[in-house]
């Protein structure tokens, strides 16, 4: 793993206004703090789905955010849509956080599909796992989120263990399945998260034909 800065000239890079000088040093603080350090780059690219893993403590969003904010981008991150009634509301929306509605008929693989499609720019993170608890496969909504908006698919990644959080390569989905996800294993297997024992395989579920739900 890399160990160098995280390095990007994207059009996702924010203007230096006074709310991004905040976020950043907001960041900063957390990620020194911690002992922590950003790697990779980030493509130049305005729409993508990011896997975030791997995904074994509620620590995971903050970092995240931190990684994002210090070197001035936004990720976008959903959410369960009573997550963002009442008045937590406004907290999730400035973290990035997009509602999506379990109750439509829609299932939620379209609903962030066409939050892709509608937007000039978005980097959609994803947990795969969908708990923090160790789970026997990764759910395959990312993979289909990806094929329905028609957008690559980027290596988002926490490591604890060496105390580093940023992006690996990107992966352009081409449908088979089984060739894509021996890609991720790849890349992911040598990261650790806060709780390793709670990562499970990168593995598809043997319903592995349908859009996760």
């Amino acid at each position: 793993m890399s160990a160098t800065r995280l390095q990007s000239d994207s059009v996702h890079i924010l203007p230096n206004t006074s709310m991004t000088r905040f976020k950043r040093r907001i960041a900063q603080a957390w990620l020194k703090a911690n002992g922590w350090h950003t790697a990779g780059v980030l493509p130049n690219i305005p729409r993508m789905v990011v896997i975030a893993a791997p995904h074994t403590t509620n620590w995971d969003l903050a970092f995240m955010l931190a990684v994002a904010w210090d070197i001035g981008f936004e990720v976008k991150w959903i959410g369960k849509h009573t997550l963002f009634q009442g008045p937590m509301g406004p907290l999730m929306r400035w973290t990035g956080g997009l509602p999506i509605d379990r109750s439509k008929r829609a299932n939620q693989v379209e609903q962030a599909a066409a939050a892709i499609r509608g937007a000039d720019k978005i980097l959609l993170a994803i947990a795969p796992e969908g708990t923090r608890s160790r789970s026997p496969f990764w759910r395959s909504g990312f993979y289909h989120i990806a094929l329905a908006a028609q957008v690559p698919i980027l290596c988002g990644f926490l490591d604890y263990e060496n105390k580093v959080g940023g992006f690996g390569p990107l992966l352009e989905p081409t449908g088979d399945m089984h060739e894509d996800f021996a890609k991720l294993q790849a890349f992911y297997g040598p990261i650790r998260g806060k709780y390793p024992q709670n990562f499970g395989p990168i593995a598809l579920s043997p319903k592995k034909d349908l859009p996760a739900r």
